[in-house]
């Protein structure tokens, strides 16, 4: 634990303190270097690219998770098991070859790089998160509910949003915060798929790291990118585990 975050406190440390070459220990506290970050055009820009690729991911993890989730659970159908295994592969290959794969298979269509590609990329391995979620709810739910629903006349969409999503809800909210999460600080796949003009937050503190007059404000920036990263994680952790209590 230790070795894991006390690099993390440092960078905390480093976004406060008020020598630009972060010398150790700090010689005070200071703020400015949070004001030069918030009035950099270039971090806000990306902040948003960032937050703008991650909802769009996410939608589209929920949509197709959540699709290939019931028709796995609920439908059996020649090469089930191998559509299970492909749909979950993507999160455990390199992102390397995952990145270099798509950077191929876009411009092999003769698509332009640009923030379309990042988040088709993304959403690639953040359906991952959503359809573990989703279809480890549906085999704790059983259809028990949705058989009593239709024979009280419930139609299919009655029964589903009355009964089968009130029951996914909690799952459907913790694999999009998972989804969010995975796809916000997202650097290697990232690198491959986005276009010229495409900078996401993680993208600018690579290309500004090593700047020694940008280091107090990388630092800042990756203050923010930890927050942003971790606080949907823990939320999704905690709705887990109030969704598993509820059953």
């Amino acid at each position: 634990m230790l070795f894991l975050y006390t690099p993390l406190a440092i960078v905390v440390v480093n976004s406060i303190n008020p020598d630009p070459l972060m010398t150790w220990p700090p010689s005070g506290l200071t703020g400015q270097w949070w004001s030069r970050a918030i009035d950099n055009q270039g971090a806000r820009a990306a902040l948003i690219t960032s937050l703008q690729v991650a909802c769009l991911a996410t939608v589209v993890a929920l949509t197709l998770g959540t699709m290939i989730a019931f028709a796995l659970h609920r439908f059996e159908f020649f090469g089930k098991d191998t559509v299970n295994l492909l749909v979950i592969l993507p999160i455990a290959l390199p992102g390397i070859v995952t990145g270099i794969a798509l950077n191929n298979a876009f411009r092999g269509a003769g698509w332009q790089l640009s923030m379309w590609t990042v988040v088709i990329a993304h959403a690639t391995f953040c359906i991952v998160t959503v359809f573990n979620n989703v279809i480890a709810r549906l085999r704790r739910m059983g259809i028990n509910l949705e058989e009593a629903s239709a024979d009280l006349g419930a139609g299919p969409w009655t029964t589903f949003r009355l009964v089968t999503l009130p029951q996914l809800r909690s799952a459907l909210l913790a694999g999009g915060l998972l989804a969010f999460a995975l796809s916000f600080d997202e650097i290697i796949v990232t690198t491959f798929t986005a276009g010229a003009g495409t900078t996401t937050l993680p993208i600018w503190i690579l290309n500004n790291l090593f700047r020694p007059n940008q280091a107090p404000v990388v630092a800042v920036i990756a203050v923010v990118l930890i927050v942003l990263s971790v606080l949907p994680i823990w939320i999704a952790q905690r709705i887990s585990r109030d969704g598993e209590g509820l059953h």
